[in-house]
């Protein structure tokens, strides 16, 4: 599936069904105001030209998403509802929010929709309702293919309907993006591990990775405060998050975020606990070439001069932050000194030679 450019228009807690024990939608979007016919309008007119800087205060909070995505509009441009599960909406807020799009599909503006949903909320109708209004690609928000997981986790829907969801889009001809979450109620790691091979067997066209993050005053931080959930940390999550990266990379299936998208709200104090860091995708990238550079070091024990030639773009994960990678693997492996150099090729090798 080829790289497509965003514009984004939040919908959040719209359509969904069940109060699942994470969620704030608002907190993690930082927008809690239904969704018209007017914002599509506003918003894809935005990312056409309109400097947001220059609207009043109220348009520019709303409209703070696009900033990056001005630019954009026109050839490979998609126009993406997320935050809510869209296909549980009824029927009729389907087709007048997606018809809204319309006039900017023809016109070129924006090249097609996608937008998120949970898996027990696409059937056939569904699917051909979808492509009749332009939309190529269906983000299932999976969480975890672990029915125990599911059910304590308070999603409401099954692994089972995950399946079933996918095959139908698949036989759709519908791009699928399927998301899970690490660190929920019941989870270990074993169970994300099989949840990734599960979605690997699936065969999506990308995934995303949210490593779950504890909100004020949801059902997981009273389960917390109460004793009966123990949160994922940071190391926990990155460690196991570049694992379940790896097993994406190798399956050839990309990997299009790790991490929540940070908003003031949860760096303000609404995040009280988990697996939350503005810089979490980064972090695991650089734990990534951390493992790779040990396992080459490893087998090469005499080595005390060591070089490592990575992607150009890729220097920075492998140094680590603050010179993270380096240090720990000079500590680690009795190195005298370690650099890192750019070579050519492609954008996930790293090599390992004596200086």
């Amino acid at each position: 599936m080829a790289r497509n450019r965003i514009i984004p228009l939040f919908i959040p807690h719209a359509g969904c069904p069940c109060a699942c024990v994470f969620c704030d939608q608002k907190k993690i979007t930082g927008m809690d105001t239904p969704v018209t016919p007017d914002d599509v309008a506003e918003i894809v007119s935005s990312a056409s030209g309109i400097d947001v800087k220059k609207l009043d205060a109220e348009e520019s909070q709303r409209l703070a998403h696009l900033e990056e995505a001005l630019p954009w509009a026109g050839e490979g441009c998609q126009l993406a509802f997320y935050g809510g599960s869209f296909t549980a909406m009824k029927p009729e807020t389907q087709e007048t929010l997606l018809g809204a799009a319309e006039p900017y599909l023809r016109d070129g503006r924006i090249e097609s929709i996608r937008l998120s949903t949970r898996p027990d909320a696409v059937d056939s109708e569904t699917v051909a309702r979808l492509k009749a209004y332009g939309v190529t690609t269906v983000e299932l928000g999976c969480q975890s293919m672990d029915n125990r997981v599911l059910r304590l986790s308070g999603r409401g829907h099954t692994r089972e309907d995950t399946i079933r969801a996918s095959t139908l889009l698949y036989q759709g001809g519908l791009d699928q993006v399927l998301q899970m979450m690490t660190g929920l109620p019941g989870d270990n790691g074993e169970a994300s591990v099989a949840t990734a091979k599960a979605l690997i067997a699936l065969n999506p066209q990308g995934v995303r990775i949210y490593p779950t993050v504890v909100l004020k005053n949801t059902e997981l931080h009273r389960m917390m405060l109460r004793g009966d959930y123990q949160p994922q940390s940071v190391e926990s999550a990155v460690a196991l998050c570049a694992g379940l990266y790896e097993l994406f990379l190798a399956a050839d299936i990309p990997v299009i975020r790790v991490g929540l998208n940070p908003t003031e709200e949860l760096s303000g104090g609404e995040a009280v606990a988990g697996a939350y860091d503005p810089a979490l995708g980064e972090r695991v990238l650089s734990r990534m070439y951390r493992n790779r550079a040990e396992k080459l070091l490893s087998r090469q024990p005499e080595m005390k001069d060591a070089v490592f030639y990575v992607h150009p773009r890729r220097i920075s994960v492998m140094v680590g932050q603050k010179r993270e990678n380096t240090c720990y693997l000079r500590e680690r492996f009795g190195l005298s000194s370690i650099k890192v150099r750019p070579i050519g090729g492609a954008e996930w090798d790293i090599f390992l030679k004596n200086q």
